[in-house]
């Protein structure tokens, strides 16, 4: 299967930490790929490079390559703005606008150039469906975000993502803030998700990365220590400091 991302000689600094290091790695369109490690090891720091939010951090410094299929999105006449349409991204606690459900949604569609209702209404069924949630708010659409649930805030997020047809989502730990029940739900979306997106997802939780992801990667001190198929990670890595990880001797 061919890379949808390809990432090559990835460093990242802020100031003089030097917080992702020669990281090489491809990423196959229509998976779940996990990033995992233990805290500080250059995670979230890594796959907001693959959308450029690093960019929005001052004394952010990043050299190598970046590659979204024919995109390099590091080139020099590349719109940033484009590539975050390309490149979707939910973070680790819900952050929903202090707006309605139907405004969230509408948000960045607006921004696009949507602007007729019909066209709005569609996107915002569509987005809302594709998350799991129309069900839950189609008669609450004109209520605050805000009194959601944190579960269905993270799907409206979610949505919110969606609503740019981005072509990759990124996931900083999404479940961090959740219960068990509403986690399950977002875990079974990310997997109807991978079918018509290529899916990254941060994530401190092994059982998580176990249960959802295609591939998963290794991350320590800033490094990419190992990637594999996720089996094959979890029952017999190739390096010492990955069993390490997986087997709780430290992180």
């Amino acid at each position: 299967m061919s890379a949808r991302i390809h990432v090559e000689d990835l460093n990242v600094w802020f100031d003089d930490n030097h917080a992702v290091r020669n990281v090489n790695m491809d990423i196959i369109g229509n998976e779940i790929t996990a990033i995992i490690g233990p805290s500080g090891c250059g995670k979230s720091t890594f796959i907001r490079s693959l959308n450029r939010m690093n960019d929005i951090i001052l004394n952010c410094q990043v050299k190598g390559r970046v590659m979204i299929d024919d995109l390099d999105i590091y080139g020099k006449d590349v719109d940033v703005v484009d590539v975050r349409k390309k490149v979707g991204m939910v973070f680790q606690k819900p952050n929903p606008f202090p707006k309605s459900v139907y405004e969230n949604v509408a948000f960045a569609p607006r921004i696009h150039g949507a602007r007729k209702k019909e066209e709005l209404d569609a996107i915002i069924e569509w987005s809302l469906k594709r998350a799991a949630l129309w069900d839950e708010v189609k008669d609450r659409l004109e209520d605050p975000a805000y009194g959601l649930s944190g579960g269905q805030q993270q799907r409206l997020c979610i949505a919110r993502a969606l609503a740019i047809k981005p072509e990759v989502i990124l996931f900083d730990e999404p479940c961090s803030a959740l219960d068990p029940i509403a986690t399950a739900k977002i875990e079974d979306l990310l997997i109807d998700l991978k079918k018509d997106y290529t899916v990254v997802i941060v994530t401190h939780n092994m059982q998580q990365a176990a249960r959802v992801a295609d591939k998963t990667a290794y991350f320590y001190m800033g490094e990419l220590i190992e990637m594999d198929e996720t089996r094959k990670m979890f029952e017999k890595p190739e390096k010492r400091l990955t069993e390490q990880y997986i087997t709780g001797r430290f992180g």
